[in-house]
């Protein structure tokens, strides 16, 4: 372990700190983290191992969503620019004036939206409880779904459930093409094709399997195949291969890559630690607004 990473674990224990890594984050991060996954996956963690610090290598959203479920702990964002231009597409504002239009509609905030949208809405999903979300609110009642209109259109087409989707979008996921997925099958024949359910609609028709990180990381380690295409932010790639020794993983398009989750060096993480920032800071109000959507979805059998 080089200096740089053995200081990290010194201070980690220091200020009784666990160190959280998406699983789009660079691999040296990955690997010096506590825990992988995807962003609520790792806010329950926390909230579970009641750590006095929560260092979150990812973005903005994600570490409010660990202050969210945590409010004791102190949260850390080592990189305090490290936003989601998805995120940011939905303002707090505009859904605000969406709602004062809407007043019998339930609005649905796809986890990847800031505390101040989730503190405007009444239930969060996932990527991967989507389905679950939208199929346990009544038929009679009309939907807002936000910020992502590739997960709601996706949602739309295999549930048969219409619903009003606000305009926004992983730039990441959103320029993935159908020709894109055919010239990764001819150049990997027979490996299954595995996209993320932010992609567009005819994006996922093409595809072998539309999965959240969580999704597409189970079903290689159980998969018998030994070659598979993925159709994601390529960070998952370093976890894929860790995980699973023997099998081989390759990119969908190799520009697949999120500035924002690579932000976080070594040298960020360190300083936060040492310098404790920085601080995600939620008024008190707010948080309780913004938490009531999230249990909301995680109390759906």
């Amino acid at each position: 372990m080089d200096d740089i990473s053995k200081r990290i674990q010194e201070l980690k224990r220091e200020r009784h700190a666990v160190i959280l890594a998406h699983n789009y984050v660079a691999p040296e991060i990955q690997d010096l983290a506590d825990f992988t996954g995807d962003s609520l996956e790792l806010s329950i963690k926390a909230e579970s191992v009641h750590a006095e610090v929560i260092v979150f290598c990812g973005v903005r959203f994600m570490a409010e969503t660990a202050k969210l479920l945590s409010p004791q702990s102190t949260v850390l964002l080592p990189k305090s620019d490290a936003g989601c231009p998805m995120a940011d597409m939905a303002d707090p504002d505009e859904v605000a004036a969406c709602r004062r239009k809407n007043p019998d509609a339930v609005f649905v905030a796809y986890v990847n939206s800031t505390a101040r949208v989730k503190a405007l809405v009444d239930i969060c999903c996932t990527s991967g409880n989507a389905e679950k979300i939208i199929r346990s609110i009544p038929q009679d009642r009309p939907i807002v779904f936000l910020p992502d209109r590739n997960l709601g259109g996706n949602m739309m087409k295999k549930l048969g459930r219409k619903m009003e989707l606000w305009p926004g979008c992983c730039p990441i996921h959103d320029q993935v093409t159908v020709e894109m997925i055919q010239r990764a099958r001819a150049a990997a024949p027979g490996a299954p094709v595995l996209v993320h359910p932010e992609c567009r609609v005819e994006v996922v028709d093409a595809a072998d399997e539309a999965l959240s990180t969580a999704g597409i990381l189970r079903f290689c380690r159980e998969s018998s195949g030994k070659r598979f295409i993925i159709g994601t932010e390529q960070g998952i790639l370093h976890r894929l291969r860790k995980e699973n020794p023997g099998k081989e993983f390759l990119p969908l398009e190799p520009a697949m890559v999120c500035c924002d989750m690579k932000k976080v060096t070594l040298n960020d993480l360190y300083v936060s630690l040492r310098d404790m920032t920085e601080k995600i800071e939620l008024d008190p109000a707010l948080a309780e607004a913004a938490v009531r959507p999230i249990r909301r979805m995680l109390d759906v059998k």
